[in-house]
């Protein structure tokens, strides 16, 4: 029997303290890093994906951060080929890999067996059904959707129109609801040997860490990112620049809001993304749960990961 790939996993939802304590796992068991956030793979967006800065990476090795352009295509069929390869290169350089985020599809492509093989697609269709939610509103493609593929309907959020629109062009290329193409079986044997650990915190004080990093955003410059972003020929039209904390900015640049209404919105919409995080993962009785307010430190956090991932590691 094929011995296992190590792979150490740490979720939980944003503003958790995920990425210091992966970071900081990492310098304990000789680790490099891969980011499991769908949103810090693109470049020039950093301060509303919060990406690590390079000295919060303390010299450790940081993979799938900056890999395309916000007009770039990009999903989870590629991040899960990619990270896979990943996981197989850094373990042999004798390194652990540690992948760090709160994109619940992306973690679980990866320690899953999704299958993202449908028909590469058909653009006519594909343009129609965008003409169609210009003209219906994306309540109508929801609609469509809950008829062809009550599955996917419940996976997708209302406002993510490329997704929508995907799930639907599938079925009608297939007649195959896009869901059959995603699953993960648990009848199928484990893909690593897998040291997966969440990071919890009591909702209020979560909430009130998102606030707190909202504002710490907006001081370090995140509308100035967005009016460079803009600048540079990207905008609404591009999938990134619909991402959580970017689309409200978009929103005030434009004249839609004021700040502050922005600001507000952004907090709101933190919050309500932290709360569907923490039910995706949930769900997933492999996670060993930490509360992160039953320890002093960040470094007591990652000294007990690392423990028991190593002990994991070392008695298999």
């Amino acid at each position: 029997m094929t011995e296992l790939l190590p792979l150490v996993v740490i979720v939980g939802p944003t503003a958790v303290g995920k990425t210091d304590a992966g970071i900081l796992v990492a310098r304990r068991i000789n680790g490099e890093v891969i980011s499991g956030d769908s949103m810090q793979v693109y470049r020039y967006m950093d301060i509303g994906t919060a990406k690590p800065g390079v000295e919060e990476m303390r010299g450790i090795p940081h993979h799938m951060i900056d890999i395309v352009n916000p007009d770039e295509e990009y999903n989870v069929a590629m991040f899960q080929k990619q990270v896979e390869q990943l996981i197989i290169d850094i373990n042999e350089r004798g390194k652990r890999p540690i992948l760090v985020g709160g994109t619940g599809l992306y973690i679980n492509s990866v320690l899953d067996y999704y299958d993202f093989s449908p028909p590469g697609g058909d653009p006519d269709k594909r343009e129609e059904l965008h003409r169609l939610a210009g003209r219906r509103g994306n309540d109508y493609l929801m609609a469509l959707l809950r008829e062809a593929d009550p599955v996917a309907a419940k996976k997708i959020h209302l406002n993510d129109t490329r997704r929508l629109i995907r799930a639907l062009e599938v079925y009608y290329l297939t007649r195959r609801p896009i869901s059959e193409f995603q699953y993960n079986s648990g009848e199928m044997p484990p893909k690593y040997n897998l040291a997966y650990f969440g990071l919890m915190m009591d909702r209020q004080k979560l909430y009130q860490r998102i606030e707190e990093r909202v504002d710490k955003m907006i001081a370090k410059g995140l509308v100035e990112e967005v009016k460079n972003l803009i600048e540079m020929g990207y905008g609404p039209s591009n999938t990134a620049m619909q991402a959580l904390g970017y689309k409200e900015i978009i929103d005030y640049l434009y004249g839609r809001c004021s700040l502050a209404e922005a600001v507000r919105l952004i907090k709101r919409n933190t919050r309500r993304f932290a709360k569907r995080q923490m039910t995706w993962f949930r769900r997933d009785k492999r996670i060993r749960w930490i509360d992160v307010e039953n320890y002093d430190s960040v470094e007591e956090i990652a000294e007990k990961i690392a423990a028991a991932a190593e002990g994991q590691f070392n008695n298999t």
